[in-house]
C-alpha cells in the first residue's frame, strides 16, 4: 500500500510537470502568435509616410545701409563792409595879424662854417743837376715798322706828346699822352715805344741819379 502511493505520488509529478510543460508551450505559441498577428495587423493598418523636411527658407540678408549723407558745404559767407561817410570839416585858416610897427633888430643870419683847409702841398722836387736823356737814337721805336696797322688802313697821322716818368735807373716807368695825335692807335704806339727806351737818369747835385720826367713829342707820318 505505501509502495502503490509511492508510484501513486511519483506519476503525479511527472504528469504534473507534463501538464505544466504543455501550458508554457501553449503559452508561448498562444503569445507569440497573438503577437505576431497584432503585429501584422498593425503594419497592414499602419500607412508610412515619407515626410521630405522642407528645405530651411532662404537667409535674409539684411540690405546695405544707406551712404552718408554728404555734409552740404557751408553757405558763403558774404561779408558787407560798410564804409563811414567822410565828413570834411572846412578849418578857417588862422587870421593874418598886421602891425604898423617895424622891429629894430633884423633876423641874424648865421655864419657860413668855415671852409676846409686846403691840403698839403706836394714836396718839392729835388734840385736836379743834370737832367734825363736818351741812350741812343730814340726815333728808332717809333719808325714805318712801328706804325699800328689799323692807323695805316685808316691813313692816320699826327703828332702825339707824351709826359715820360724816368726811374733812377733809366727805365721809363709811366707815360701819359698830353696831347693826343687824333688817333688812339697812335697813342698807343706813343707810350709803347717809349717804355722800350732806355734813358740817362737824371742827377741831384751829389751827382746821384734821381726819378725825373721827359717830355717826348713823337710825329707820325706815311710814307708817300
Amino acid at each position: 500500500m505505501a509502495y502503490a502511493d509511492q508510484k501513486a505520488g511519483g506519476n503525479r509529478v511527472v504528469a504534473i510537470a507534463i501538464v505544466a510543460i504543455i501550458h508554457v508551450i501553449i503559452g508561448y505559441a498562444f503569445v507569440s502568435g497573438l503577437a505576431y498577428q497584432y503585429v501584422k495587423k498593425a503594419q497592414e493598418e499602419l500607412n508610412v509616410i515619407d515626410v521630405t523636411e522642407p528645405p530651411p527658407p532662404p537667409e535674409e540678408v539684411p540690405p546695405p545701409p544707406p551712404p552718408p549723407e554728404s555734409a552740404a558745404p557751408p553757405p558763403p559767407q558774404t561779408t558787407v563792409v560798410v564804409q563811414q561817410p567822410i565828413v570834411r570839416v572846412p578849418v578857417p585858416s588862422p587870421p593874418i595879424r598886421t602891425s604898423d610897427i617895424i622891429p629894430d633888430r633884423q633876423p641874424t643870419i648865421p655864419p657860413a662854417p668855415p671852409a676846409p683847409p686846403a691840403p698839403p702841398a706836394p714836396p718839392a722836387p729835388p734840385a736836379i743837376s743834370k737832367k734825363a736823356g736818351p741812350r741812343g737814337d730814340i726815333g728808332r721805336f717809333f719808325g714805318t715798322a712801328n706804325y699800328p696797322p689799323s692807323a695805316i688802313r685808316d691813313e692816320a697821322e699826327g703828332r702825339a706828346r707824351a709826359n715820360l716818368t724816368i726811374g733812377a735807373d733809366g727805365r721809363v716807368t709811366g707815360c701819359t699822352i698830353t696831347s693826343s695825335s687824333g688817333n688812339s692807335a697812335l697813342d698807343d704806339a706813343t707810350c709803347r715805344g717809349a717804355r722800350r727806351a732806355r734813358f740817362t737818369p737824371a742827377q741831384n747835385e751829389a751827382g746821384q741819379p734821381v726819378q725825373s720826367t721827359y717830355p717826348l713829342s713823337v710825329t707820325w707820318q706815311l710814307d708817300r
